[in-house]
Parts: structure tokens; C-alpha cells; sequence
């Protein structure tokens, strides 16, 4: 019994180090956040709102900008006015 646990325990841990792991991507996020602690000159854009991407930089020498990388998938949904016509 201890054998077949042993060798469940090491497939299991050769599958999921061969796996490699899926890191954000610039362009996954609409709003970057950029300042003296960024090496990259994009920054870092893991912020879905822009006021996220603010809070996270209060009280630091941070400032938000839009990600030049961001490609919107879909258009923004507008609701569309009604217009009703008048039966008596």
C-alpha cells in the first residue's frame, strides 16, 4: 500500500513540474501602473479598473495610464433607447 502511494506521489510531482505555468501578460489587463519601482517602462498592468490601478498607487511615487498592449475583445455594451409607439 505504502509502494502505490509512493508512486502516486512521484508521477503526481514529475506531471506538475513539467507543466508550465501561465504568467499575465501585458496585454491581459486595460490599465498599467508606472513609477520610479518599475524597471519596465510599461509597468505593471495586472488592473481591471482604473480605479483600482489608483488605489494601488496612492501614497507611492506611482502614476495609472491605459496599456498600450491592451486589445479589447469585445465592444462595450450600450443600451440602446426604446422607442414605443403610442396605441389607443
Amino acid at each position: 500500500m505504502r509502494c502505490l502511494f509512493s508512486i502516486a506521489v512521484a508521477l503526481s510531482a514529475a506531471v506538475s513540474t513539467g507543466i508550465p505555468t501561465a504568467s499575465a501578460q501585458a496585454r491581459d489587463y486595460p490599465f498599467c501602473i508606472k513609477g520610479a519601482n518599475y524597471v519596465s517602462s510599461v509597468g505593471d498592468c495586472s488592473f481591471d479598473t482604473y480605479q483600482q490601478c489608483l488605489d494601488s498607487a496612492s501614497g507611492r511615487y506611482a502614476f495609472c495610464d491605459r496599456n498600450p498592449y491592451f486589445v479589447q475583445t469585445s465592444k462595450p455594451y450600450v443600451a440602446k433607447r426604446k422607442i414605443r409607439s403610442r396605441q389607443q
